[in-house]
Order: C-alpha cells, then sequence, then structure tokens
C-alpha cells in the first residue's frame, strides 16, 4: 500500500480527492471491484469515515457513469435498426417511475449483481437522473456496509490468514471462469 503511505504526510482533503476520483474511474469502467478502494479508505480513514466515503464515492461514481452511460446509448441507439432490438431491453427502455426506483434499489442490494451492468440497465431505460442516484444510493449502503466490514474484518486477521484468503480467492475466481467458459462452449 505505498499509496496510502505516500498520502500519509499530506493533507487529508488529497486523500479524500484521489479517493473519489478512483471511485469514479472504477464506475464508469463498470467491470472492476471497488472493493480495494474500500479497503484503501478503512485502512487510511477508519471504518466510518472511511464506509461514508466509500458511498459517496460510489453514488458520484454512479452518477457521472449512468449520465455518460445514457449519453453513449442514445448515439448508439441512433444507430441500431429498431426492428432489430431485442425485447428485453426495450421493456427496460420503457420501464419508469416507481418501477424503475425500486428495481434500482433491488439490484444494488443483491451482491452479484454486477454494478455497472446496473447502471448501463437504468441508463437505458426512462428512469431520470435523480431517481437514479437516490434509488442507486439507498441501495448501494447495506452493500458498501456489508463491503467495509468484510474488509475490516479481513484487515484484522493476521497476515498468513489475509494471504490464504486472497490466494482462496484468486482460486476461485479462476475456477469460475474455466467453468463458465466451458458452460458456454457447450451451448
Amino acid at each position: 500500500m505505498s499509496l496510502l503511505e505516500t498520502l500519509s504526510g499530506q493533507p487529508v482533503w488529497l486523500a479524500i480527492i484521489i479517493s473519489l476520483a478512483v471511485s469514479i474511474v472504477i464506475a464508469i469502467a463498470g467491470i472492476v471491484p471497488s472493493a480495494f478502494v474500500t479497503a484503501a479508505n478503512i485502512v487510511y480513514f477508519g471504518f466510518v469515515w472511511g464506509l461514508l466515503l466509500s458511498i459517496l464515492g460510489e453514488a458520484l461514481g454512479a452518477v457521472i457513469s449512468f449520465i455518460l452511460y445514457r449519453k453513449g446509448l442514445k448515439k448508439l441507439s441512433s444507430n441500431i435498426d429498431s426492428s432489430k432490438s431485442i425485447n428485453i431491453l426495450q421493456r427496460l427502455k420503457q420501464t419508469h417511475g416507481i418501477e424503475a426506483f425500486v428495481l434500482v434499489i433491488l439490484l444494488r442490494l443483491f451482491p452479484f449483481a454486477p454494478s455497472g451492468l446496473v447502471t448501463l440497465s437504468a441508463s437505458y431505460s426512462r428512469m431520470g437522473t435523480w431517481a437514479f442516484a437516490i434509488s442507486s444510493t439507498i441501495g448501494k449502503i447495506p452493500a458498501l456496509f456489508i463491503e467495509a466490514y468484510s474488509v475490516h474484518t479481513v484487515l484484522g486477521w493476521e497476515t498468513e490468514y489475509q494471504l490464504a484468503a486472497a490466494i482462496f480467492a484468486v482460486v476461485a475466481g479462476i475456477c469460475y471462469y474455466y467453468w463458465a467458459a466451458k458452460r458456454k462452449r457447450r451451448k
């Protein structure tokens, strides 16, 4: 964690700006897990302030990526023949109001729903930016609390156990990747 060591002598506002910027970039990328930023925030700012900063970073990142995805989808959809549209995307595009609001909250609460996919799906709907921002943040708070608590717990483990958990996670990820690829080839 050399970046954290480098920031230790710097003003706190610089660490906050860096954390928020990294959270926004991760949200825009849509595929990188945010657990690393949450871990860094907890290590640097403590559990409560690290969790609050992670929630703020996730909220800002989700809103910015929502706006960017929506602009990109508008340009892309004008180039796609509407007769070839996928039915589920057309249904999602028509979602709005309380249905879209609740759907985003539920998808954010679901631990295995990729954050970028939820944002992309919501940006394709008729949901407004403020409704998305509120529902996304409401749904993200419990998920981030669980993530922060898990990270905080793992950081309290001895180094050998942390290493064992990291190796297990990598091996499980590789096994899942190969299982999914094999399953896809069978179809």
